[in-house]
C-alpha cells in the first residue's frame, strides 16, 4: 500500500553541522551577515522607490563593532528591519529564504532582483560558526512596529521579547565562542571586511570599542594640552561601493583603471593594459582583467581573478568560471548569476557557466588581435610580457591557439619580431631557435656573422610550446642553435683539407681527449675564427629536459644528450695541428674541446679546475 509522509528535521542535530560544515571557510560568516545587512538596505529601498513607505532621508549603511572585553562582534544595518511576525517567520525557519519571498512578491513592481543578493535562507545561522550565542534587535521600517530582541544559543529554543531599539534596522550580536575568538583581533577582522566585503553597494564601518575609547583619550588630552581644537578624523568606510567595472567603460581613465589595480593588487608595477568587460545578454556580466607585467623572465608568474556576485566576493581563481591559462592575468569578475554558496560540481555541469568562460576567452583574443592589428608597436614591447600567458592558453585550448595563431610573435636574434609565417627557416623547414641568449652568445655570433637569424624562446613554458606548435603545425621543427648546427654554418666552399688530413685531425682528437662518448667530424665551416663548435642531439636534450623539468617521470633518463664536437677544418689552428708533437696536440685539442664546452654550457667546478690548470701549462710551453 502506497503511503506518503514528510521528511521531519531536528534543528537540535542540524546546528552541529551547520557550525561545522555550512562553509569550508569560517570567515564567510562575517560576508554573509555583512550581506544581509546589504539586502535589508536594498528592500528599503526599493520599497521606497515604488511609494511602500517613505524614505526618511537617512544615508545607508552597516557598522561593524567590535567589543573585545565583551568578546562580542555585531553588524548593524539601517535596512527595513522586521517586526516579530516577520523574525518567527524569517529566522525561526532555517532555509526559508526572506529575500527569495521578497523577490516574489515585488518582481513586477522592483528591479531588487537585480540587487538581492541572499537567495538561500541559511546566511544568517553562519553567525553560529563563531558563536555561542546569537542576539537579533530589530525595529521595522512600518509605522508603530514595536522593536523585537531575539535570543538563541544554537539549540532548538530561542527567546523572543519586545526590544527598546530606536532606530530602524537590524543589528545581530554575536557572542563569540572559543572557535570564535580570533575575530576578537581587529586587525583579522578588517582583512575579512576587505577580502570579502570590499566591494559591496552600502558604506560599511569598522569599530573597534576599546580602540575608539583610546583614540577619544588620546584626542581629548591633544586639545586641552593645545591652544586650537583638533580636527578630528574623518569616519572611512573600509569597502568601496562603485567599483570600476559597474562603469562604462567610455567613462574610465587610464588613471582610474590603474588606481583601481593598485587598491585591488599589491603590485607596484602598473599593468600593462586591460579588458574590460561589460555584458548584459545573453548572461548578466561585468569585470575588469588586467595584464600584469611579468617580473620574472624565466618563470610563469601567478595571477589571480577574483569572482564576485552582486559585489560580494565569492572566490579566487575558479577555473570553472575562469580558463585556467586566464588565471596568469589579475582581474574582477562579476556574474550576479552565479550565487554565492556556489560548488564546484555546480559549476561543472552548468551550461551557462561554460558560456561565459568561452565569452571570457573570446574577449580576451579579440583584444590581443585588436592591439596588433591597430597598435602593432605596442602589441611588440608587450610581448616578452604576454608572451607566456598566450602560449600557455594555445597549450590548453586548441580554439584559443587557432585565434591567435597568426599574432604569435617570435623574437628573433636580431632583435626583430616575427610571425609564424615570417619565421627564418632552413632547409627541410627548421626552425633555429636558443634558449639561453647568455650560454648560447657563441652560438649566437656565429649565426649573427653568417647572415643567419634564429628565434629567442628563452622562457620555460617555450619547451613545450614548440612541441605543441610542431604537433598543430608538422610541416615544421625546431632545432636549438647547438643542434645540428653544423648543416647552417657549413661552408659553401666545401672542405679545403683531404678526407685524409681529415681523418688524421679527427684521430687526433680522439687520441688526446679520451671521450668515448663523444662524436667528433671534421669540416669547413663558414666561420674560419672558431676551432670547434659542439652540437647536441635534439630530441635526446629535450627528452632529458623534460625529466628533469617532472621530476625524473620517465626514469632511467639522466643520462647526457649525444654530443658532437664539429672540428673546424677552415681554422688556421686546426690545419697546423699535424705539425705540434704529442703533447702539445693533447693540450691543444682539450684547450679546444673545453672552449667549445664553454660556449655551449658552463663548466662543472672539476672541469673548471682542469681547463685552467691545462691553461697555465699550454702557455708555459710558448
Amino acid at each position: 500500500m502506497k503511503r506518503e509522509g514528510q521528511i521531519k528535521v531536528d534543528s537540535e542535530n542540524l546546528f552541529p553541522i551547520i557550525k561545522k560544515w555550512l562553509y569550508s571557510d569560517k570567515d564567510i560568516f562575517l560576508r554573509e551577515i555583512v550581506a544581509n545587512g546589504c539586502d535589508a538596505i536594498k528592500k528599503y529601498q526599493s520599497l521606497c522607490s515604488i511609494g511602500e513607505t517613505e524614505d526618511d532621508g537617512a544615508k545607508p549603511r552597516i557598522d561593524v563593532i567590535l567589543d573585545k572585553d565583551a568578546k562580542t562582534l555585531t553588524v548593524k544595518d539601517n535596512g527595513l528591519g522586521m517586526t516579530e511576525d516577520e523574525v518567527e517567520k524569517y529566522i525561526t525557519q532555517i532555509a526559508f529564504s526572506g529575500a527569495q519571498e521578497f523577490i516574489e512578491k515585488y518582481s513586477d513592481k522592483t528591479d531588487a532582483e537585480n540587487g538581492i543578493i541572499g537567495h538561500f535562507g541559511l546566511g544568517f545561522y553562519s553567525a553560529y560558526m563563531v558563536s555561542d550565542t546569537v542576539e537579533i534587535n530589530t525595529l521595522s521600517y512600518q509605522n508603530g512596529a514595536q522593536a523585537v530582541h531575539w535570543s538563541s544559543d544554537g539549540t532548538n529554543t530561542y527567546e523572543i521579547t519586545d526590544s527598546d531599539k530606536t532606530d530602524r534596522g537590524t543589528e545581530i550580536v554575536m557572542h563569540l565562542s572559543a572557535d570564535g575568538e580570533e575575530f576578537c583581533d581587529s586587525y583579522k577582522l578588517r582583512n575579512v571586511l576587505k577580502k570579502y566585503c570590499n566591494f559591496m553597494p552600502y558604506e560599511i564601518f569598522f569599530t573597534c570599542v576599546q580602540d575608539k575609547k583610546k583614540e577619544e583619550e588620546e584626542s581629548a588630552e591633544k586639545e586641552e594640552n593645545a591652544e586650537a581644537e583638533i580636527k578630528k578624523p574623518e569616519e572611512k568606510p573600509v569597502n568601496i561601493t562603485n567599483p570600476l567595472w559597474l562603469k562604462a567603460p567610455k567613462d574610465c581613465t587610464t588613471e582610474e583603471y590603474e588606481d583601481f589595480y593598485r587598491e585591488v593588487f599589491p603590485d607596484i608595477n602598473p599593468p600593462l593594459f586591460w579588458i574590460h568587460l561589460n555584458v548584459d545578454y545573453p548572461f548578466n556580466l561585468k569585470g575588469i582583467l588586467y595584464f600584469p607585467r611579468q617580473t620574472d623572465k624565466l618563470q610563469v608568474m601567478p595571477g589571480e581573478i577574483k569572482l564576485y556576485s552582486n559585489q560580494v566576493y565569492i572566490a579566487d581563481n575558479i577555473k570553472e568560471v575562469v580558463p585556467e591559462f586566464l588565471m596568469l592575468l589579475k582581474g574582477v569578475i562579476d556574474c550576479p548569476d552565479l550565487p554565492l554558496n556556489v560548488s564546484r560540481s555546480f559549476l561543472q555541469n552548468d551550461g551557462e557557466v561554460a558560456k561565459i568562460s568561452k565569452h571570457i576567452t573570446k574577449k580576451v583574443a579579440d583584444k590581443l588581435i585588436s592591439i596588433f592589428k591597430n597598435e602593432r608597436s605596442d602589441y611588440e614591447g608587450y610581448w616578452d610580457d604576454i608572451a607566456p600567458f598566450i602560449k600557455f592558453g594555445c597549450i590548453k585550448d586548441d580554439k584559443f591557439y587557432d585565434r591567435m595563431k597568426d599574432i604569435i610573435l617570435y623574437k628573433t636574434i636580431n632583435g626583430e619580431f616575427k610571425t609564424f609565417s615570417e619565421l627564418p627557416k632552413t632547409e627541410g623547414n627548421k626552425v633555429y631557435y636558443v634558449s639561453s641568449t647568455d650560454v648560447q652568445a657563441q652560438y649566437i655570433k656565429l649565426f649573427k656573422d653568417n647572415g643567419l637569424d634564429a628565434v629567442i624562446l628563452e622562457h620555460n613554458i617555450d619547451t613545450h610550446y614548440i612541441t605543441y606548435l610542431e604537433y598543430k603545425e608538422q610541416d615544421i621543427k625546431f632545432v636549438r642553435i647547438d643542434s645540428e648546427t653544423d648543416e647552417a654554418l657549413k661552408s659553401d666552399e666545401g672542405d679545403k683539407t683531404a678526407e685524409a688530413d681529415s681523418e688524421k685531425v679527427i684521430e687526433i682528437f680522439k687520441n688526446s681527449l679520451s671521450e668515448d662518448k663523444l662524436e667528433i667530424k671534421a669540416q669547413a665551416l663558414k666561420t674560419a675564427d672558431t676551432p670547434a663548435i659542439i652540437t647536441i642531439n635534439e630530441y635526446q636534450r629535450r627528452l632529458n629536459d623534460m625529466n628533469k623539468m617532472y621530476g625524473n617521470m620517465f626514469g632511467g633518463m639522466n643520462d647526457k644528450a649525444q654530443e658532437t664536437l664539429i672540428i673546424n677544418t677552415a681554422n688556421s689552428i686546426i690545419g697546423k695541428l699535424t705539425e705540434f708533437d704529442e703533447e702539445k696536440q693533447k693540450l691543444i685539442c682539450r684547450q679546444i674541446y673545453d672552449l667549445a664546452v664553454i660556449s655551449q654550457r658552463r663548466l662543472s667546478a672539476d672541469e673548471l679546475e682542469k681547463f685552467v690548470a691545462d691553461s697555465v701549462k699550454l702557455m708555459s710551453l710558448m
